[in-house]
């Protein structure tokens, strides 16, 4: 063997004998148990809202559906962390985004001068002069979702009722029906976002 052919191949074979050395210990002691991965897949799913929840009448036909940015994203996430600090359901989320979707698309409006609704503003379209709050109170999205929720928990039997009657009740809207064209939407996006 000529000695540079030599060398070389000591050279691997120390660079595997060191690299052993190295990687023996901390295999050693690595952590080596199987991953089960059947049980956390249920552990993920269980974590998901359970559909009859969040739609217990179905989808209404004729849903609509809008693309959401980042904000509108972010403004979702508010009305779901709003919902469970106020100790309600994933239903309530489903009535409070769905409500959103058709008052503002979940975006968090000011005042829109001649194309506003009087006083209307934020994401629920609530009136200062109506008693919802002051326009600071209205555009932040935790309190306007309180507020909002506090409507629905005086409706009796809300739970019960189909999503665009419960929203109806609260909001006083001169279309009541239009709320139930976002239920699927709305539904989509909590199970998307409840766990989160």
């Amino acid at each position: 063997m000529n000695s540079m052919l030599r060398k070389s191949v000591l050279g691997v074979a120390g660079l595997a004998f060191t690299g052993g050395l190295f990687a023996g210990p901390v295999a050693a002691h690595a952590d080596v148990t199987p991953v089960k991965t059947g049980p956390v897949a249920a552990v993920v799913q269980a974590d998901k809202p359970d559909t009859s929840k969040l739609l217990p009448h179905g989808a209404p036909s004729n849903q609509s559906t809008i693309e959401l940015n980042d904000e509108q994203v972010g403004n979702v996430k508010a009305i779901i962390a709003a919902t469970k600090k106020a100790g309600m359901d994933e239903r309530a989320a489903v009535v409070s985004i769905a409500t959103a979707l058709q008052e503002s698309k979940l975006e968090n409006l000011g005042h829109l001068g001649d194309r506003n609704d009087h006083d209307s503003q934020g994401l629920f379209q609530q009136r200062p002069s109506s008693g919802w709050g002051t326009v600071e109170q209205i555009t932040d999205p935790e309190y306007a979702t309180l507020a909002f929720l506090k409507g629905l928990k005086q409706v009796d039997g809300w739970q019960d009722m189909p999503l665009t009657q419960a929203a109806q009740t609260v909001q006083v809207s001169a279309y009541p029906d239009h709320y139930a064209q976002w239920e699927q939407q709305a539904a989509d996006l909590v199970a998307e976002h409840w766990a989160s």
